[in-house]
């Protein structure tokens, strides 16, 4: 076994969600999920086919963000994986939706942040170890850190 770090390429503005799902019909029941969840919203997905042709499947909105996924979905090529990219949308205006589809295995991380993902590859293929979301921690947060986290979030009109 050899373990590898794939650094997810986006734009910093660029949102993500990483799972792991079982069936080709992921990506058009991602898509309905995606688009019947916040009308307008923009974003590309794709999905690592793990039996038959063994390819990346994608959808989208926005042809840029459809292709960087695909792009993506190749370099991790790890069995399963789906890869959501979000433009002006962020994961916990969607999440819900993600989690509520049937062929969705579970969530790895949803983030603005830079990721990096660990794989594991075998003579079979490769797997998700684990994810690398951000950076390391720097200490703990003062009082004026927890002033300006809570101003950060009626800002963006998650708390009153």
């Amino acid at each position: 076994m050899d373990l590898t770090v794939v650094p997810i390429e986006k734009p910093e503005d660029v949102n993500l969600i990483l799972g792991q799902a079982h069936f080709i019909k992921t990506v058009e029941d991602l898509h309905e999920a995606l688009a019947g969840a916040v009308p307008g919203i923009r974003f590309g997905l794709a999905f690592c086919e793990s039996s038959g042709p063994c390819l990346v499947r994608g959808s989208g909105t926005d042809a840029e963000l459809t292709d960087l996924a695909k792009r993506n979905a190749l370099a991790l090529s790890a069995g399963h994986v789906f890869l959501i990219l979000l433009r002006g949308a962020y994961p916990i205006n969607v999440l819900n939706a993600v989690k509520g589809v049937p062929e969705v295995c579970g969530i790895y991380c949803a983030s603005a942040n830079p990721v990096e993902v660990i794989l594991a590859g075998t003579a079979q293929g490769r797997g998700i170890v684990g994810v690398v979301d951000g950076l390391k921690s720097r200490g703990i947060e003062t009082d004026d850190d927890v002033r300006a986290r809570k101003n950060l979030l009626r800002k963006f009109g998650y708390k009153l």
